[in-house]
């Protein structure tokens, strides 16, 4: 074993940090047996330096993150303070001065991660981010290594524990959106402002991730279809009961059938009871992928938290400290095959809408009809009346999302069709 350690520069010490931190030093045996040398821990970037921080020598804190990232000794930079800037300058200023990076930002390798990744190129470093997507769970290196020489057609998943807690509490107690919210927030599963998680944006990054790494092609977070699930009411989970179904925030990123393009998106779905994601719960994540060769995986376990998202940047640290030692570097960026990524009015699925109707003759028809007019066909209907008012629900079979949206519009107009209460899609047939 070589004596001499690995240095490594912490930038951020809150949940994730302080929990790399208490890792390095309570497992500091065991991790220098799994590398071939001693890791150290050289630096520890903060805001707030004053701040007791158990475990931490406070002759490591520093404020100045980009005078830690350029000292020249430093083998392993571990970024953990998420956002955009100073996130990618550090980033990058650790690359042109010797170090790899192990990254847990998801937003920044969403948007920028092809520019990080030819940033590591050039400067012959590493780029790790497994914590990134699903917290502890094993996912980006199945992704980008085990499953290297599989075409993978699909990945869907549940990659928010914060919304999944919320949609898992109205199933199983009938409580509202903002009633399930309320006690997420009192557990700590969601923020003060919940608006990244409940609108999907933490999703929609880590869908475009994903995307990328199973397509090798481009995907931005501009390229996702992001919906959030604030409007789901406790109506709905009684319509999806009613269709054997429960409702999950699902993120989808798809290979068209002709292998042309790919799909990627993130919204509230119906979701057969016999399938795979139905039954996770709680603040839990779980990816299901489908490829040619190995079929149907899935991918499961805590998405968050500090020891769960620590146990995947301590995964990354010791894989970059392996290729350090031997003169390697890891997987890059591969993007080979530069798909386009279609729109959602492309995207095929089935739909479940609900509709309040007037409770007379020929309403059914009407409505057929303009779903027959639009090219969407019909796989149940399922009215029910009471003094001159009704809801009429129908689950059609595979349309696109634009035919849908015409539907829906020309609906509207019915005199007949009091309104729309609610759309939403059925997945996981």
């Amino acid at each position: 074993m070589r004596t001499r350690p690995l240095k490594v520069a912490l930038l951020g010490c809150g949940v994730v940090g302080s929990e790399v931190a208490r890792i390095m030093t309570t497992h500091a045996d065991d991790l220098a047996a799994r590398i071939g040398a001693p890791v150290e821990l050289a630096g520890v970037a903060v805001r707030r330096p004053s701040k007791v921080r158990d475990g931490i020598d406070p002759e490591l804190v520093t404020t100045d993150a980009t005078a830690l990232v350029k000292r020249g000794d430093i083998d392993v930079v571990v970024e953990v303070i998420g956002g955009i800037e100073p996130a990618r300058s550090l980033i990058t200023t650790a690359f042109e001065h010797g170090a790899s990076v192990v990254s847990a930002n998801k937003a920044l390798l969403a948007q920028d991660g092809a520019a990080l990744h030819a940033a590591a190129e050039e400067n012959g470093r590493d780029l790790y981010y497994e914590a990134a997507v699903a917290g502890a769970i094993p996912l980006i290196r199945p992704l980008r290594e085990s499953l290297a020489g599989d075409k993978i057609n699909r990945v869907m998943g549940i990659v928010n524990g914060t919304t999944n807690f919320i949609l898992d509490k109205m199933d199983s107690t009938g409580a509202g959106y903002q009633e399930a919210l309320d006690e997420a927030t009192a557990l700590g599963y969601a923020e003060a402002d919940p608006t990244a998680d409940v609108e999907a944006f933490d999703a929609a990054a880590k869908a475009a991730i994903l995307a990328g790494i199973a397509f090798h092609t481009r995907v931005r977070l501009d390229d996702v279809y992001r919906e959030g699930m604030t409007e789901v009411t406790a109506a709905d989970f009684a319509s999806a009961k009613e269709m054997g179904c429960t409702i999950k925030l699902l993120a989808i990123c798809e290979r068209a059938a002709d292998g042309g393009s790919v799909t990627a998106r993130v919204h509230p779905a119906m979701i057969p009871l016999s399938h795979p994601l139905a039954s996770v719960r709680g603040a839990y994540n779980a990816v299901f992928v489908e490829s040619d060769a190995a079929g149907q995986l899935m991918f499961y376990g805590p998405g968050a938290g500090g020891a769960p998202t620590a146990s995947a940047v301590l995964g990354d640290l010791v894989a970059v400290c392996r290729n350090k030692l031997s003169g390697a570097t890891g997987p890059g960026d591969s993007a080979y095959t530069q798909l386009p990524v279609s729109p959602m009015g492309e995207v095929v699925t089935r739909y479940h809408i609900s509709l309040d109707v007037a409770d007379k003759p020929g309403v059914l028809a009407q409505v057929a009809t303009v779903f027959a007019e639009h090219g969407v066909s019909i796989d149940t209907v399922r009215q029910q009346g009471k003094d001159g008012e009704a809801s009429l629900v129908v689950v059609t079979h595979r349309a696109s999302d634009a035919s849908l949206n015409g539907t829906v519009e020309a609906l509207r107009s019915l005199d007949t069709v009091r309104g729309v209460a609610s759309i939403m899609r059925v997945e996981g047939e």
